[in-house]
């Protein structure tokens, strides 16, 4: 069984130091303390933080004990993983607020009942400066220096705050009071990582065995899926929401997406990549990862529906049932067609609006608009759509 374990445990992995320590642990026979943690600095998840709680959803399906870390503690540090300037610390009710969420959204995909969510205020909150002094005379300067953005920021001549080389020594520190024989974590936390490992040696544990996931890529399948960087798709997004914006990523993004988010056999996904290089048309296939997704997020009758949805709305040129209502303030004359777009949140600026304008891509109740300085009644109520995806109805008032 190890065997095959190891294998499923293994797809999708960047990296797993060391494997052969895994192996041995799986061959123990007992459930291994799986861990992985998440700093609540942000209220909603998203698919690119799922690549994570897929891998414990595995391990747990094979009867191995979850740890759901809600970093509540280090998230009012904040990780300072691939940051060029220290960065803005949360107050301690924001990241309560958040943690609620995430665990409302961890629960779509990991089994509440098999879960242990953890918290880890619950010992650094009682840790005393003296504690803390010893935990950071445990590492050095020069090894804090190894890190790739430490470096940087140091040989730049940028600041490095103090609290920020307490972030990887405390969650190092989580992995001893957790006992965790695993912990799993992104590309970018293999520092972080492995200090769990250095720590646990130091307080005369067996080291964990880290497992590095990959940074998935947003919907523009170049920069990592972030919502600052609006190329995201949500846990909480709506069914019609997720169905377009799995659509529209690329053929090729798609089996990235099937390897890391899909729970489907990898034999069955390299058969469907090969029927697509032999002239299956991919959109089926991309259609089946968009109802695997929606369904686990919602329901099978929520994803039956945004496909049915979808496909009046791209192939017959139909408007979705639900869209934002939004009301904008317009003077005497009006709103411009540029500042309404803007206002009602449908372009990020009125630069985007008229150059999507001249590209054809904005329609009024269905009729495309030609003219960039259009100026809209007060008292006016449209439907107005940009690009593929994007619609509202709007008043102007």
């Amino acid at each position: 069984m190890s065997k095959e374990a190891l294998e499923l445990l293994s797809r999708g992995t960047h990296e797993i130091l060391l494997e052969v320590e895994l192996e041995k642990k799986l061959q123990e026979g007992r459930p291994l303390r799986v861990k992985a943690g998440f700093d609540p600095t942000a209220p909603d998840l998203h698919l690119g933080h799922t690549v994570l709680i897929n891998k414990l959803k595995q391990f747990q399906d094979l009867g191995h004990e979850v740890l759901f870390l809600i970093g509540d503690f280090t998230g009012m540090i904040g990780d300072p993983t691939g940051k060029n300037v220290t960065r803005k610390p949360l107050t301690r009710e924001q990241v309560l607020e958040n943690a609620k969420t995430y665990q409302e959204q961890v629960f779509k995909i990991l089994d509440p009942e098999k879960t242990k969510i953890v918290f880890n205020s619950e010992w650094m909150g009682k840790m005393s400066a003296a504690d803390l002094v010893q935990l950071a005379a445990r590492n050095t300067v020069a090894r804090m220096l190894e890190r790739d953005d430490f470096s940087k920021r140091f040989k730049g001549g940028q600041s490095i705050a103090i609290h920020e080389f307490l972030y990887p020594l405390i969650q190092g520190y989580d992995s001893v009071m957790m006992k965790a024989d695993v912990e799993l974590g992104g590309t970018d936390q293999r520092f972080n990582l492995l200090m769990g490992r250095q720590l646990q040696e130091a307080y005369g544990q067996k080291p964990q065995v880290v497992m590095t996931m990959p940074i998935l890529e947003g919907l523009d399948g170049v920069q990592k899926m972030s919502k600052s960087l609006n190329n995201y798709i949500g846990v909480a997004d709506t069914p019609d929401e997720m169905f377009g914006k799995i659509m529209s990523v690329s053929d090729e993004l798609m089996w990235r997406y099937f390897e890391l988010l899909s729970f489907r056999p990898m034999t069955e996904i390299l058969q469907w990549k090969k029927a697509t290089e032999e002239g299956a048309n991919p959109r089926d296939y991309k259609v089946a990862l968009a109802q695997e997704i929606i369904s686990r997020f919602h329901d099978a009758a929520a994803a039956t529906k945004a496909l049915e949805s979808f496909e009046a709305r791209f192939q017959r040129g139909a408007m979705p049932d639900e869209m934002p209502e939004v009301t904008v303030k317009g003077d005497a004359a009006g709103c411009a067609i540029a500042n309404l777009l803007k206002e009602a949140g449908l372009v990020e600026s009125t630069s985007e609006a008229m150059r999507m304008i001249k590209q054809g891509g904005v329609k009024i109740d269905g009729e495309k608009v030609s003219e960039p300085k259009l100026v809209m009644a007060v008292g006016s109520k449209h439907v107005y759509q940009v690009g593929k995806r994007k619609f509202a109805r709007v008043e102007v008032v």
